[in-house]
């Protein structure tokens, strides 16, 4: 049960809003140190994990592209661009990149956005413009904060949701592994047909909240 220690510190560390890096390093070393592990053999694993894993550092090539496209104006371009669209408002904004993002999800095509690269530069800047100029007055800080958590939410619904249906994706593979494990023989294909119904259901839950947030938003 010691082994588990790691799970209550990631727990408290993010309850307490200490550094998640903090966090995670510490609760790696709890659990590690409770399954007999030294501290060199911690440090060994995770320089393992990171070396067989460097491909995802390729992630971080597009943050100073991302810099210089925004000191250039790209957020205040998104935001002008909805703004003389008088249909879009922030929900079917937001419903709008759901689709997107779950269809290319649903091809394979997961690195086609992100809170990173589309979320925080075009997206959230979209939906904050499409809301002024509906509620013709600059938005609050309470009101900006919960769109920009609308827009992440979308990115990562639609992600979580569209993924599965992609016969090649990591989480169908884990599915069938584990699956096997239990003696129950299934094809990948067959997981992905059952998971479009979830996707669906995503979309319509999340979609009606979307249209629903344009009239909860204050006038």
């Amino acid at each position: 049960m010691l082994v588990l220690s790691g799970i209550v510190i990631i727990v408290l560390g993010f309850a307490l809003r200490i550094h998640p890096l903090l966090v995670v390093t510490a609760a790696a070393f709890a659990s590690a140190a409770a399954a007999g592990h030294g501290p060199i053999a911690v440090i060994a694993l995770i320089g393992k994990a990171f070396v067989d894993a460097r491909f995802l550092a390729v992630a971080w090539l597009a943050l100073p592209a991302i810099g210089l496209l925004e000191r250039a104006g790209l957020r205040e371009q998104a935001r002008a661009v909805v703004q003389r669209l008088r249909r879009a408002t922030a929900g079917r904004v937001l419903l709008g990149y759901f689709l997107l993002r779950q269809a290319a999800a649903a091809l394979g095509l997961t690195a086609l956005g992100g809170h990173v690269p589309m979320v925080r530069p075009i997206v959230a800047p979209m939906v904050e413009g499409a809301a002024e100029r509906d509620t013709d007055a600059p938005l609050d800080d309470d009101t900006r904060q919960r769109l920009r958590a609308h827009a992440a939410a979308v990115d990562n619904i639609a992600l979580f949701f569209g993924e599965d249906v992609f016969i090649a994706i990591g989480s169908i593979l884990l599915i069938r592994a584990i699956l096997q494990q239990e003696g129950v023989t299934v094809a990948p294909l067959e997981v992905a047909m059952w998971a479009i119904p979830t996707a669906l259901a995503a979309l319509v839950v999340h979609g009606a909240r979307l249209l629903r947030l344009d009239r909860t938003l204050p006038r």
